[in-house]
């Protein structure tokens, strides 16, 4: 990763609505996808799930006056097929200049060489190979709530177990029950817990906080967790020592996350289990984080 530049790689359907193009992949098949983006290259594709954080990132560098944020476009698209996007990123006015048109080939792959912090795609195979890669990454879901206001602030808000933090805690959780747990998270509150998958993108994100004076950042970051007392000790703890501090941390011993990410206005929000995804993305833009005990998929029979 570049210390000096956040990047993003972000999928031609979680920058655009390509839900009409979608499907006609799935009902007609490749040929007919190739015909139906030809003929319709010249018509902008509107905004998908992740274009109002793309556009908001990408508008730091003219805060900055210096190119701090990069977002590249990692497609399954061929280059012919992808000129409908490329002409959509045009007709946004998004700066968007390098892309990996793959052919229908994992474009994962190329995360490392670009030095990416973050992935973000609706294709959730691409996001699991890309978290293997040590990249942090989720999986857009639809969302049918109400977007974002379009000031140029941009929120980020966090799980905690297996998105900033390992999924230690939670295995206790899952094997053990609630007062397993809770015992754990009493007795380690000094301890530190381990990074999860998006720790470094949450540094990352406050090396680039650190670029503005103070109170005139446009970045916000949250966690927002089911933990509450005494299991917020340890988090805190953790944060400290790694040296990240966050705008906010809700602790919400275990009620729904949707009103409060509502509250908080988030841009988008990651959490590793599909069933709080599917309630938060009812509210706010929504990445579902396939990594930990809760995302492990079941040993094939010999």
């Amino acid at each position: 990763m570049n210390p000096d530049q956040l990047t993003i790689a972000i999928s031609s359907r979680a920058l655009f609505d390509l839900d009409e193009s979608h499907r006609v992949y799935e009902e007609e098949g490749v040929e007919a996808y190739a015909r139906y983006q030809i003929e319709h290259e010249d018509e902008p594709l509107p905004p998908g799930e992740a274009f109002n954080l793309v556009r908001k990132m990408l508008q730091i560098n003219t805060q900055l006056n210096e190119k701090r944020v990069e977002v590249i476009l990692l497609s399954r698209n061929s280059a012919d097929t992808g000129l409908r996007i490329f002409n959509s990123i045009e007709h946004h006015s998004l700066p968007i200049s390098r892309a990996a048109f793959c052919g229908g080939e994992d474009p994962w792959r190329y995360i490392r060489a670009f030095q990416c912090d973050l992935f973000l795609s609706a294709h959730a195979a691409d996001v699991r190979g890309a978290l293997e890669q040590g990249v942090a990454s989720a999986t857009l879901l639809p969302s049918s709530g109400k977007k974002a206001d379009h000031s140029n602030e941009v929120r980020f808000a966090f799980d905690g177990d297996a998105v900033l933090f390992s999924d230690e805690s939670e295995r206790i959780f899952k094997e053990s029950g609630l007062d397993a747990f809770s015992t754990n998270e009493k007795n380690s509150a000094r301890q530190p817990l381990s990074g999860g998958p998006f720790r470094s993108f949450l540094a990352a994100l406050q090396h680039l906080q650190a670029k503005f004076p103070p109170g005139e950042c446009p970045i916000r970051t949250a966690l927002v967790t089911a933990r509450s007392a005494p299991a917020h000790e340890r988090v805190i703890r953790t944060l400290r020592e790694w040296n990240i501090r966050l705008d906010e941390s809700l602790f919400l011993g275990g009620l729904p996350k949707g009103e409060f990410l509502q509250a908080y206005c988030a841009d988008v929000f990651f959490d590793d289990q599909q069933a709080h995804c599917d309630s938060a993305s009812v509210h706010v833009a929504t990445g579902h984080v396939p990594a930990g005990v809760a995302n492990e998929l079941p040993e094939k029979p010999d």
